[in-house]
């Protein structure tokens, strides 16, 4: 396509990348103005993480032109881009992990006060500059490498994937800062999965197909399905309804719940939740951030021992000392994080194979062709790009998550326990992983599904639970459970004559007090991401 650099403050043209017989990006192009937040749009794969990494230079292109101010420039490193005025937040925080929050501030050369104004504005202003990163939760190590990239004025400041490990407040305060950079001679690149995001802070979005350019929409309302067919380029599978499953029928008949909760708790973050999940069945799990679910996911995973209450899994009841012992229960876990499930620096095949490998030996030798087949088949069943055959790092987000899921599909899967594993996925593999759950729930699998989109419920599960403080407050079948339902109950207004305008705007009040852990688990590796 053809753009013109009048009046633009960024404009990359012809961009291409290829890593061996990868090709991230074919032609693509981006011509940002001033005073706009642009959006960068595109699935898992299509390419826009390696051109805001070409554009940051820290990725160098095999070909295409970058202008600046109708400039061109050629950038070589992250360090020239920021003097040029280019400016990204990646993915992963880029602090180095045993530095304090200070030292890593030098070493970037940020200005201080600046700094502690952006923070302040963020909703981060208690931070105390003396935390080893390592030790900040990670909500937090995303709002200090955004103050930080603010405090020193870019000209054009680019977001990938900034809101999708933060709390709804933090998201909420993130999108009121990216509001009012609108209208003056600066501008954001706004990488986002969500719609309501793009449409609440964007002017335009440039969307990326495969590594290509394939059009550019102005943001008004009505312009998300115009997207979203740019984005897909081909229809998107429909999920069966929630009339056509058959949980329900598998529950009457008196089958054995494949998984049951009686009154767990765990200190004073989960509180006697009990449940049953029964084979055929996808369970939705809801609730805000932090009301319980995260010990509630631990302990099922065997990572973390309750308090008071019992499991049973096929009506015996089980004692989890290690995940190890959830895994032969048959409770295997998806976590939200791909990066606490993989060995990035192992291939695709590697990592499929690794949890089953002990099922295929004879004389303490793997029976190869056995693990080709069902890897084969696992890779095949998800539609998994594989066409680098190399390291999983250099797999797109979407694709990594998919090797998450593929390494218990290829060893055959009771229970699954997905802890919302669409987050920062795109709509095409989201679609594939919600056919997948269909798929392994109709094949007589126990799906728990935890998700923090509320329109997920209906789409993929039988009925969800609520849980509200720590306790299960409701429990909703999926015909009846909508967005202003979950809600509802998530936020445990007991109101039933409120109307949905009316539970969002108490729901935005709660969301005020939700705060980010001040004492988190070890923290996860931090630096810009590997290649997607």
């Amino acid at each position: 396509m053809t753009l013109t650099t009048t009046g633009l403050l960024l404009e990359a043209t012809g961009i291409s990348k290829t890593y061996g017989a990868v090709v991230a990006l074919k032609c693509a192009s981006l011509a940002v103005r001033p005073g706009e937040v642009h959006a960068l749009m595109g699935a898992n794969g299509a390419g826009k993480s390696t051109l805001v990494k070409i554009l940051t230079g820290a990725v160098r292109p095999d070909g295409g032109t970058i202008a600046v101010h109708g400039r061109p420039r050629t950038v070589h490193s992250p360090a020239e881009a920021r003097r040029s005025g280019l400016v990204s937040i990646y993915q992963e925080p880029a602090l180095v992990p045993d530095l304090d929050i200070r030292s890593n501030l030098r070493l970037t050369e940020t200005p201080l006060e600046p700094f502690r104004h952006w923070l302040h504005e963020l909703g981060l202003e208690d931070l105390d500059l003396s935390s080893i990163a390592r030790r900040v939760p990670l909500a937090s190590l995303r709002i200090i490498d955004l103050a930080r990239a603010l405090a020193i004025e870019p000209d054009v400041l680019m977001l990938d994937e900034m809101t999708a490990a933060l709390p709804a407040n933090l998201t909420e305060r993130v999108l009121e800062v990216i509001g009012r950079q609108r209208g003056g001679d600066r501008s954001v690149i706004f990488i986002s999965h969500r719609m309501i995001e793009i449409a609440a802070v964007c002017d335009r979005a440039t969307v990326l197909r495969e590594g290509e350019t394939v059009g550019v929409v102005d943001v008004t309302e009505g312009s998300e399905e115009r997207i979203v067919e740019l984005m897909l380029g081909e229809g998107v599978v429909d999920m069966p309804t929630a009339a056509e499953r058959r949980a329900a029928a598998a529950r009457a008949s008196g089958a054995t719940a494949r998984l049951t909760a009686r009154d767990l708790s765990s200190g004073t973050k989960l509180s006697d939740v009990s449940f049953d999940l029964y084979p055929g069945e996808v369970l939705g799990v809801v609730a805000l951030e932090g009301q319980g679910q995260d010990e509630l996911f631990d302990i099922l995973a065997g990572s973390q021992r309750p308090s008071g209450g019992e499991l049973l899994v096929d009506g015996a009841p089980v004692s989890f000392h290690h995940p190890a012992d959830a895994i032969r229960a048959g409770l295997v876990y998806v976590p939200a994080d791909r990066a606490e499930a993989l060995l990035m620096q192992r291939s695709v095949r590697e990592n499929i194979a690794l949890p089953f490998t002990a099922r295929i030996r004879r004389w303490g030798l793997i029976n190869a062709g056995d693990e080709h087949r069902k890897v084969d088949r696992a890779i095949a069943t998800l539609q998994i790009d594989t066409r680098a055959h190399g390291e999983v790092r250099r797999l797109s987000g979407g694709n990594q998550q998919k090797v998450t899921i593929a390494r218990w599909v290829a060893g055959g899967v009771r229970t699954m326990l997905c802890f919302d594993p669409t987050r920062g996925i795109d709509i095409r593999t989201k679609n594939q992983i919600y056919v997948l759950l269909r798929d392994l729930a109709e094949a007589g699998a126990a799906v728990l599904f935890y998700t923090s989109e509320l329109k997920e419920v209906q789409l993929v599960c039988d009925r969800a639970i609520v849980i509200f403080g720590g306790r299960v407050v409701a429990e909703i079948g999926a015909a009846n459970a909508d967005e202003a339902a979950l809600l509802h109950a998530a936020y445990n207004l007991r109101s039933g004559a409120l109307m949905p305008e009316q539970i969002v705007a108490e729901a935005t009040a709660v969301e005020a007090a939700v705060v980010v852990p001040a004492d988190p688990p070890a923290a996860r590796p931090t630096g810009p991401e590997a290649d997607r």
